[in-house]
């Protein structure tokens, strides 16, 4: 069947379209991005505006109309942590339904940590052994450890790279006393989940997924997005930290010329590159790899657990 995903995030509200069978490999199909930024549209008490509930919504009918066009069968809608955590979320969910239809599924963080895992572990295979995920979007920091395809610990931070840039980074480019407290706070708080997680053991393996995290392995030398996504990825701890006060030391649009970096994310780019240090080294990371798979990967293949094999 052609399915349609269509994820509404903290940075972007994303389509992907995919031919998906149970017990094969979802193959995709279309994919269409539109760039809202819902994390850093919150007011003042932490309410989405009359302008950023119109842009979804707009943004939304134009997916719909686009998997339609495309022949989805089904679309499975969810919101992650920019609507999750809005001050007037309800309302916001219930004007969505009102207007388009779209009964948007409000995933928990844990909800997206989890499903991320299951991606990761269905890419890299039962080989990989204990597993450990790393996810940073624009609203949260999601954390999952674990050897079987459900997490045995799953975590989510309000670490989320859109969400830092907006609320401790305001200049541009950014004064070093901002960059400093920011790092304090992410290291802070990613701390007091280490333990949670070293009681299993250290991980054979570590990966990292999201846009972030790519632009970070891009940046350090990794391969372009055009040579595909079977050729392997890796980031370093230690090329990491060479980079983190050269973006700190940068406009937006420095960042922006930087291999592999959209002038959408290049503002971010520094939060997250602080916030995949920390986790790094509060983990005991020096090299990871980047997994092709995440969230959206995640929700088509639990649908798919769940359809008839005949």
């Amino acid at each position: 069947m052609r399915l349609g995903v269509l994820d509404v995030g903290s940075n972007t509200v994303h389509l992907l379209v995919v031919d998906a069978h149970p017990g094969a490999r979802p193959i995709p199909a279309h994919s269409h991005k539109a760039e809202l930024r819902l994390a850093e549209l919150l007011d003042g008490d932490g309410a989405i505006g009359p302008d950023g509930v119109d842009r979804l919504i707009a943004t939304i009918e134009f997916a719909l109309q686009a998997a339609e066009d495309k022949g989805c069968e089904d679309v499975l809608p969810f919101a992650t942590s920019a609507v999750r955590e809005a001050a007037n979320a309800d309302a916001v969910l219930d004007r969505v339904k009102a207007v388009t239809g779209v009964d948007l599924q409000v995933l928990s963080g844990e909800d997206e940590a989890r499903l991320t895992f299951l991606a990761a572990r269905r890419w890299f295979g039962w080989s990989a052994g204990r597993l450990l995920v790393l996810d940073i979007g624009g609203g949260s920091l999601e954390i999952a450890y674990g050897i079987d395809e459900d997490p045995d610990a799953a975590v989510s931070l309000a670490l989320g790279a859109g969400r830092l840039t907006a609320a401790m980074l305001p200049e541009d480019p950014p004064r070093p006393e901002d960059v400093r407290a920011l790092r304090r706070h992410v290291r802070t708080s990613i701390a007091r989940t280490v333990g949670e997680f070293s009681r299993f053991g250290r991980p054979d393996h570590v990966v990292a997924t999201s846009k972030t995290f790519k632009q970070l392995a891009r940046i350090a030398g990794a391969a372009r997005s055009a040579e595909g996504v079977y050729v392997q990825r890796e980031l370093s701890r230690v090329s990491l930290e060479e980079w983190v006060p050269k973006l700190a030391a940068m406009t937006a649009g420095q960042r922006a010329t930087l291999p592999g970096v959209s002038e959408g994310r290049s503002g971010q780019l520094l939060a997250g590159a602080l916030v995949a240090e920390g986790a790094m080294d509060l983990f005991g990371v020096d090299e990871l790899e980047i997994c092709p798979w995440a969230l959206r990967e995640g929700v088509i293949l639990r649908r798919l657990d769940h359809l008839p094999t005949v």
